[in-house]
């Protein structure tokens, strides 16, 4: 599937950066974390997980919804009220962690893209805003079972729709900065983040928007989600030793950790954005999606539908796989598959296998879910802008299976590299895929 059409889109930049995850509160932070091999897992603090095989996760630690802004920001123009803090303590009550985690993230991209600046000459109908979760607010929907559970009817929140639908963090985005163009958001699974940001720029690259925030949050540390996903075996259970637990293509692993946290992007359309001056950390150039249909929770052999999506990318880019410096896979740290997932990037990079770097970047965060595309993409960018591979860490013994594909996969240490092009992947449930290809400019 090729969603851009190269011969007349617009071209599609990245120009603000935003995040909250277990290695840090912003995105400084978090780039800090993946260039030094830093993990952010640890024991679950969030509800005592005694009795479950998995006891480990990468929390957000240390976040606070209403912390008020390093410098107030004023997207109504000067004359408008000015933005002092994501959440005043009463707003924050009425919404889901995801959407404070996500929210969080993309006014910081906001910022960072310098856009306020410029307000008084921007339309804010041609601004829109395309941000993703992949189970929405189930925290919220467990404790107010609880709440209903022994309060009955008039317990219930008034405020409870609101925290758990997954379209409200792109809704209180748009309101906090007033950005009056396409509004929507994308559940697919562990893709979803890759999938908001391809059809935001998507939008963008056929004229319907200059402006997108897009990306994608997470916040399901729960009972249930943790629980679950135990149950399927998916998780590792390396209980003793939290950091070292996500280690994508070594042969001792044994599952991935869950994770929380956010990761947003300023997508601008390039003239605009040369017009005001903008700070560019690269382009997105390429999207590809496609689906296994083959399994619900488990890649296709060899990863063929991974194949078709990375294939498309590269497509759409107008750029042949040789031109690839960095894969920022997908890479959870499940014994099926990251083997599929390595096969199908040998296959595709064939040609251009003893330069290339892959790093998976959840052997430092957890997967993210709804914002692990995003974060991959966000690896990506930053290898671009810095000229640094972050490594995959915890990578004791490669697996001799993906040993024998040849692929450099940035054992432990950050590599310094000029990176001219890096593509991201991201998978889900579902069978679906998504691939994104960046390019300096």
């Amino acid at each position: 599937m090729n969603n851009f059409k190269p011969s007349v889109r617009r071209r599609v930049v990245v120009t603000g950066l935003g995040a909250v995850s277990p290695l840090g509160l912003n995105a400084v932070d978090t780039w800090g974390g993946l260039a030094a091999g830093r993990s952010g897992i640890g024991p679950i603090t969030r509800f005592n997980a005694t009795g479950c095989t998995a006891q480990i996760a990468g929390e957000v630690k240390g976040f606070e919804p209403t912390k008020p802004l390093a410098q107030p920001l004023h997207p109504r123009g000067a004359q408008g009220e000015a933005l002092v803090s994501v959440f005043t303590p009463k707003d924050a009550k009425k919404f889901g962690r995801f959407t404070h985690l996500g929210a969080t993230a993309a006014v910081e991209a906001y910022a960072d893209s310098g856009l306020d600046a410029h307000r008084a000459s921007l339309n804010p109908e041609r601004m829109g805003v395309n941000l993703g979760v992949g189970l929405g607010g189930l925290p919220e929907i467990e404790a107010m079972q609880e709440t209903f559970n022994t309060g009955g009817f008039r317990k219930i929140s008034p405020f409870f729709i609101i925290q758990i639908a997954p379209n409200l963090l792109s809704g209180q985005v748009s309101l906090l900065l007033d950005f009056r163009g396409p509004n929507m958001a994308v559940a697919s699974a562990c893709a979803t983040s890759g999938h908001a940001l391809g059809e935001a720029a998507a939008a963008i690259a056929r004229g319907d928007a200059e402006v997108m925030i897009a990306g994608g949050a997470e916040s399901t540390v729960t009972p249930l989600a943790v629980g679950a996903f135990a149950q399927m075996r998916a998780l590792s259970t390396r209980n003793d030793a939290p950091e070292k637990a996500s280690r994508p293509y070594d042969k001792d692993r044994d599952g991935f950790v869950l994770a929380e946290g956010a990761v947003v992007f300023v997508l601008e359309e390039y003239e605009h954005a040369v017009k005001r001056g903008a700070r560019i950390y690269a382009e997105l150039r390429g999207y590809g999606a496609s689906a296994d249909a083959y399994h619900l929770s488990s890649l296709a052999p060899g990863a063929e539908g991974s194949q078709r999506s990375m294939r498309a990318a590269l497509v759409s880019a107008e750029l042949p796989a040789t031109a690839i410096d960095y894969v920022s896979a997908h890479a959870t740290s499940t014994p099926g598959g990251d083997g599929e997932e390595s096969a199908a990037i040998a296959a595709v990079f064939a040609e251009n296998k003893a330069t290339l770097h892959v790093s998976g970047v959840k052997s430092m965060t957890g997967h993210l879910l709804g914002g692990a595309g995003a974060m991959g993409a966000f690896a990506a960018v930053k290898a671009i802008h810095e000229g640094l591979v972050p490594p995959t860490i915890n990578m004791d013994n490669l697996d001799p299976v993906i040993a024998a594909l040849g692929l450099n996969v940035t054992p432990n240490v950050a590599v310094r590299k000029p990176v001219g092009a890096a593509l991201a992947n991201c998978f889900g449930f579902g069978g679906t895929n998504c691939s994104l290809v960046f390019t300096a400019v």
